[in-house]
């Protein structure tokens, strides 16, 4: 059962990005309003500031890189202090720490940011490994990014700003997707899927959870593997292809969900077109246009659903025009192709700033738990957020999109589903 998002009609924003206006910890370049501990020993909080720095995997051993959800992440907190902060408190905003997608280096970014830095939170935190996160919830330190690792799910001082999306027993599953491609393809009843994964503990988990939730909407899960090494991307995905066009009764499945990120996706999908693939193919990462410049990677992506978890671009609602106006302003005033890392840093410090206001004037810790544990708004561009709730279950939203002649188009419209129980 799916319910249309209600849309609050407030503003509309924009996600812009130029490296310039990425801020790593060592650019120097930050939002206005750096300062040290508060007298009264509340770490990163004065009378006039609120320090928040951020972790990113600015750079990787593959090229792939989220260093744009530093600018969305410095876009909300520009806004917001042009509206006069937080209780008359404004964002000090650091920057972020690049961890270069290593579980060494994510640690230590946290710690500097704790340490050294003195921050009350940490917003955003993205990257595909998050080893700092036992450390951070020792300190207790806020901190928010995309719910997709598990340490999103069930840490007290840890939020994912569209829920947990890596469910534990007990918890409930993000049902966004297959109902989505259930829709592309007119129901899910009698169709099949395969489903591919890197062989790591997060693709395991994943397809663990794909697999289950594709089941419970109807389809036939025809393969389900976390078989690609993490470490490199394979030059030869003829063995990978072979198997997944035989999966379904010697047939090729009606659908192809990979759950890796850009580089694999590029190469299985345009190994699977060479084969004569025609069925749907979907990821839940390719929603970005500075991914089209290449004609190779445009031609792979040509045609794939990809998954949102938040409105997407193409909408016209009034939040929409909010965060793009908000992106172009945090990157001087220049039009900037959007992508998906730009919201994650953008909708991780809107949900830390919501929860802030809430804490009141006397902004601690401990009053910023306090908020949290009765929190809840809605119509936002993820959809209606509750706290404690998203430290367990997802907000259920989200949207497919599909590029169509080098254009994103939306293919299913953004709503919410109902999540089921996770076993």
């Amino acid at each position: 059962m799916s319910r249309p998002i209600r849309v609050l009609a407030a503003s509309a924003a924009v996600l812009a990005l130029v490296s310039a206006c990425n801020s790593a910890s060592t650019s120097g370049q930050t939002v206005p309003g750096r300062s040290g501990d508060a007298p009264g020993g509340q770490r990163g909080v004065t009378d006039k500031t609120i320090k928040v720095g951020g972790i990113v995997s600015m750079t990787s051993a593959s090229g792939y890189s989220k260093k744009d959800t530093d600018l969305g992440a410095k876009a909300r907190y520009l806004r917001a202090n042009a509206e006069g902060g937080v209780h008359g408190r404004t964002i000090d905003y650091i920057g972020a720490e690049d961890d270069g997608q290593d579980p060494g280096k994510n640690l230590a970014a946290a710690r500097k940011l704790v340490q050294q830095d003195k921050v009350f939170a940490v917003a955003p935190m993205s990257s595909v490994t998050f080893s700092g996160a036992d450390f951070l919830e020792q300190e207790k330190v806020p901190t928010f990014g995309w719910g997709t690792l598990p340490s999103f799910c069930g840490p007290k001082y840890i939020y994912g700003f569209n829920g947990c999306l890596v469910p534990s027993p007990g918890g409930t599953l993000n049902q966004t997707w297959p109902e989505g491609i259930a829709k592309v393809l007119g129901a899910a009843k009698g169709k099949s899927v395969a489903v591919i994964a890197n062989d790591s503990d997060a693709g395991k988990f994943g397809i663990r959870t794909f697999q289950q939730g594709f089941a419970a909407a109807g389809f036939t899960v025809s393969y389900a593997k976390a078989s690609v090494p993490a470490t490199a991307v394979p030059s030869d995905w003829s063995a990978y292809v072979k198997e997944i066009m035989e999966s379904a009764g010697g047939k090729a499945p009606d659908a192809v969900v990979s759950v890796m990120q850009t580089p694999n996706n590029i190469g299985l999908f345009t190994a699977l077109k060479r084969a004569g693939y025609k069925g749907v193919i979907s990821d839940p990462t390719d929603y970005d246009p500075g991914l089209l410049a290449k004609d190779a990677t445009r031609q792979a992506l040509e045609g794939v659903h990809v998954l949102l978890q938040f409105e997407p671009f193409e909408s016209d609602s009034p939040k929409m025009k909010q965060f793009k106006a908000d992106i172009k302003a945090a990157s001087g005033g220049q039009e900037v192709p959007l992508n998906m890392h730009m919201l994650t840093g953008y909708m991780s410090a809107d949900l830390f700033l919501s929860i802030a206001r809430k804490a009141g004037k006397d902004l601690t810790t401990t009053h910023f738990q306090n908020a949290a544990q009765s929190f809840s708004d809605t119509g936002t561009l993820v959809g209606d957020r509750a706290e404690p709730k998203g430290q367990k279950d997802s907000f259920g939203c989200g949207a497919l999109v599909q590029l169509k002649g080098g254009r994103y188009e939306v293919s299913v419209p953004f709503e919410c589903h109902e999540p089921i129980p996770f076993k």
